[in-house]
């Protein structure tokens, strides 16, 4: 009986902290609810430039490495499958319909070294800057292997025309 009472305390703060995690969780897609959804891949993406493996770690709101975005699929890590063509990046998260960014939606690619839930060794994440519609984001990668091949043909995607 002496343990009964701390028992259910215990029980009682563990289900209101996941019930306050849910909420939040829910209210940051509310929030996020005008941000469009990323786009398909098309049916001619184009000729491979590179293809790369690695960890989906985050997208995140531009500059704002601890703003993740929730919504459209993109609000939790996993294994994903990159490949850089001459007209975009396709990113296929694990269990999660392809993403394609166009050429022209890329704004940026550089090394990081952390983002939100992952801090690595400096320069093992790359980042890759994009407007998701209105807004600017990022989206972080752990590469599998030497990330140069993917990140030369990422930043020969910027700037070019199409």
């Amino acid at each position: 009986m002496d343990r009964l009472i701390p028992t259910v305390i215990i029980v009682a703060v563990l289900v209101l902290a996941i019930l306050a995690m849910y909420l939040g969780w829910r209210a940051r897609k509310k929030r996020q609810g005008d941000f469009e959804p990323p786009a398909s891949v098309p049916d001619d993406p184009g000729r491979t430039r590179a293809k790369a493996t690695g960890q989906y770690v985050a997208t995140t709101i531009a500059h704002e490495p601890l703003e993740r975005v929730a919504v459209h699929g993109l609000g939790f890590g996993s294994r994903a499958d990159l490949t850089v063509t001459e007209f975009g990046l396709i990113f296929a998260i694990t269990g999660r319909a392809p993403v394609f960014i166009a050429r022209e939606d890329i704004s940026r690619v550089d090394r990081a070294t952390w983002t939100i839930d992952r801090a690595v060794e400096t320069g093992g994440l790359v980042l890759v800057g994009w407007h998701l519609g209105e807004h600017d984001v990022e989206s972080w990668f752990r590469i599998d292997g030497d990330e140069g091949a993917f990140l030369d043909a990422v930043s020969g995607l910027i700037g070019e025309e199409g």
